[in-house]
C-alpha cells in the first residue's frame, strides 16, 4: 500500500513539473487545453458584436439608382419624326443616358426617403431597391443644395405596400466624441455594406462642401455609394446622412461627413409640409476677420464678420448696413464669425424684425432688421 502511494505521489510531482515548464516556456500551449466547465483568458465574449445595431438598421437603408438624359450625347436625328423609330419611343439613343447611384434611408413607415440631393439631382427616373430585394420607382419630393439633402417619396408598386421598414432617430445631444457608429450603405455598388468606427469629431464646418455646414466626422469607412446612407449609433438609431469623404485617391481614408439628424429632421419636415426650406435673409455678403484684418481696423478681436458687400434694396441695406461694418450680434446670439452668421440668420423666420449689433469703426451700433426670406440656390455638380 505504501508503495502504491509513493507511485502515486511521484506521478503527480512529475505532471505538475511539467505542466509548469509548458506553461513557462510556452503559455500558449496551456491555453489550448483548459479543464472541463474553464474558460481560457482570452476568449472573446459575444456582447462585444453589433450585430443588434445592424439587424435594426440594415432594412432601413435603401440602394438608389438614377437616370437622366444626357443632352451631350442626345442624337439629333432623334427629334426628326422621320427616323424616331430608329432611337425608340422616347427618341434617344441607348448612350443617351447617363446612370449614377447611392444610398438612402427610409425615414417614416409610409415611405418617405432621405438621400443626397446630389445622389438624385436631375435624374428623371429613381428606381430604389429595398433590403428584402424588391425594387419600387420613387419621386422626388423636394430638395435643398444647401444641405445636400433630397426628399423622396416611395411608390408602393404592384403589391401595395402599406408599410416600411422605417429607422429609428437618434438625438444628436446625446452623442459625444468617442461613440461608436456605423455606416451603412451602398459603396461603389457592391450592395449592402455595414462599417464600424467612431465619431471623430462634431460640428466641422469651413470644408466649402455645403453651404451650411455642421458635419459629424468619422472613421468608419464611407466611399462612392455610401453617398445619402445612414450613420447609426451603436444602438441602431440613425444620427447622419453621409456624404461626403476626404480622400486624394477616391477611396475612404478614414476621414468621413455625416449631415447631423438634427439638421436632415429639420430638412425633412420642411420639405415634407411645404417642399421647399425656408430659411431667413437680409442680403449681406460676409468674410472672416483675419489677425491682419484685426490689426488693420484696430479691432479688440477676430470675432465677428466683416462686411464685404450689401445688396442693394435689400433689408440690410434699408437697415442703413454697410460694407466695412462688422456684424458682432444676432438676436442677442454672439457671431463668431461668417458661418455663425450665416446659420443665426438662416434660422430666422421671414417676415420678424430682429435686433443686429455692428461695429462701425471704435461705435457699437444697434438697429432692428426685417427679415427676408432666402433665396433659393440651385447647385451644379459633376
Amino acid at each position: 500500500m505504501r508503495r502504491l502511494w509513493l507511485i502515486f505521489a511521484q506521478t503527480v510531482t512529475i505532471s505538475l513539473a511539467v505542466l509548469f515548464v509548458i506553461s513557462t516556456l510556452n503559455p500558449e500551449w496551456s491555453l489550448r487545453w483548459p479543464l472541463s466547465g474553464q474558460t481560457t483568458e482570452n476568449a472573446q465574449p459575444r456582447d462585444n458584436s453589433f450585430r443588434n445595431a445592424a439587424r435594426k438598421a440594415l432594412p432601413s437603408v435603401v440602394h438608389i439608382f438614377t437616370s437622366q438624359k444626357n443632352p451631350s450625347q442626345q442624337n439629333p436625328m432623334a427629334e426628326d419624326p422621320l427616323f424616331r423609330h430608329f432611337f425608340g419611343d422616347e427618341g434617344e439613343i441607348d448612350d443617351s443616358r447617363k446612370s449614377g447611384l447611392g444610398s438612402g434611408v427610409i425615414v417614416s413607415t409610409d415611405g418617405y426617403i432621405l438621400t443626397n440631393y446630389h445622389v438624385v439631382e436631375n435624374a428623371d427616373q429613381i428606381e430604389v431597391a429595398l433590403d428584402n430585394g424588391k425594387t419600387l420607382t420613387a419621386q422626388p419630393v423636394g430638395g435643398d443644395p444647401e444641405t445636400d439633402l433630397a426628399v423622396l417619396k416611395l411608390d408602393p408598386g404592384e403589391d401595395g405596400i402599406r408599410e416600411f421598414p422605417a429607422i429609428t432617430l437618434g438625438r444628436m445631444d446625446e452623442v459625444t466624441v468617442g461613440d461608436i457608429v456605423l455606416a451603412i450603405g451602398n459603396p461603389f455598388g457592391v450592395g449592402q455594406t455595414v462599417t464600424m468606427g467612431i465619431v471623430s469629431a462634431l460640428g466641422r464646418s469651413h470644408l466649402g462642401i455645403n453651404t451650411f455646414e455642421n458635419f459629424i466626422q468619422t472613421d468608419a469607412a464611407i466611399n462612392p455609394g455610401n453617398s445619402g446612407g445612414a450613420l447609426v449609433d451603436a444602438n441602431g438609431n440613425l444620427i447622419g446622412i453621409s456624404t461626403a469623404i476626404y480622400s486624394r485617391s477616391g477611396g475612404s481614408l478614414g476621414i468621413g461627413f455625416a449631415i447631423p439628424v438634427s439638421t436632415a429632421s429639420n430638412v425633412l419636415e420642411q420639405i415634407v409640409r411645404t417642399g421647399a426650406v425656408t430659411r431667413g435673409w437680409i442680403g449681406i455678403e460676409a468674410q472672416e476677420i483675419t489677425r491682419e484684418l484685426a490689426e488693420s481696423f484696430e479691432l479688440p478681436s477676430t470675432e465677428g464678420a466683416l462686411i464685404a458687400g450689401v445688396q442693394r434694396g435689400g433689408p440690410a441695406d434699408a437697415a442703413g448696413v454697410k460694407p466695412g461694418d462688422i456684424l458682432l450680434s444676432v438676436a442677442g446670439k454672439p457671431v463668431k464669425d461668417p458661418q455663425t452668421m450665416l446659420d443665426l440668420i438662416a434660422a430666422l423666420k421671414p417676415g420678424a424684425k430682429v435686433p443686429f449689433s455692428f461695429r462701425r469703426q471704435k461705435e457699437v451700433l444697434e438697429t432692428t432688421i426685417g427679415i427676408g426670406k432666402r433665396p433659393p440656390l440651385r447647385a451644379n455638380r459633376d
